[in-house]
């Protein structure tokens, strides 16, 4: 059974291994659920699948770069949606 629990007794280089493993899992789950919302959204205009996919994306890389924060997770959705949706707008 996994432990979601960082055991201290095996040392950094363990603990390192079960942040990337976190990491690759919520970034998977991310884009399925991304894949899976602008799918089932036909009606969104191409700015709005932007946006959306801009903030998947942003909520990703923030994450990733603060190391799980949410407030870098938040940051990165938002970021990212604004830029998602300024580039879409542009078009």
């Amino acid at each position: 059974m996994v432990s979601l629990v960082a055991d201290h007794a095996h040392g950094p280089e363990q603990e390192k291994r079960h942040m990337n493993a976190v990491r690759t899992l919520s970034a998977s789950a991310l884009i399925a659920a991304l894949a899976l919302a602008t799918s089932g959204c036909s009606h969104m205009t191409r700015q709005d699948k932007s946006t959306v996919a801009g903030a998947a994306i942003g909520g990703v890389a923030g994450s990733v770069l603060t190391d799980g924060s949410a407030a870098g997770t938040v940051g990165g959705a938002v970021v990212g949606g604004v830029i998602g949706h300024e580039i879409e707008k542009k078009r």
